[in-house]
């Protein structure tokens, strides 16, 4: 009697085993310049900072002027409306927490282009 409860327990515990598939990692999709960064900068800092739209300030139409400047951006972006050096400063608003999120997922992530 008792090898046959000891064979069914190994049975059904097999069983159950046989559809792990080990320890998982949490992957949160990595944030790159192309894939998430650009089309925020272009919808959230023009005209101020593209020249082709007729921006005035320091261009940020590109990967290498962006990344180098990151620091100093995410600080202003942070930045309440009304404080000095908010940006975007057309806006009367601050960029959505999840925006800003972004920003400083794509410096933890190393700044990656593509």
């Amino acid at each position: 009697m008792r090898k046959w409860v000891f064979l069914t327990v190994l049975a059904v515990s097999a069983l159950l085993l046989s559809n792990c598939s080990g320890p998982r990692k949490l992957s949160a999709s990595r944030v790159t310049y192309e894939k998430n960064i650009m089309a925020i900068v272009q919808t959230e800092c023009s005209p101020c900072h593209l020249p082709e739209k007729g921006g005035k300030k320091k261009p940020y139409d590109n990967y290498s002027s962006l990344k180098t400047d990151i620091d100093e951006i995410i600080r202003r972006i942070e930045l309440s409306p009304g404080d000095k050096g908010f940006m975007p400063m057309r806006r009367m608003t601050r960029l959505s927490d999840s925006t800003i999120n972004l920003f400083r997922k794509w410096r933890t992530d190393g700044l990656p282009e593509k």
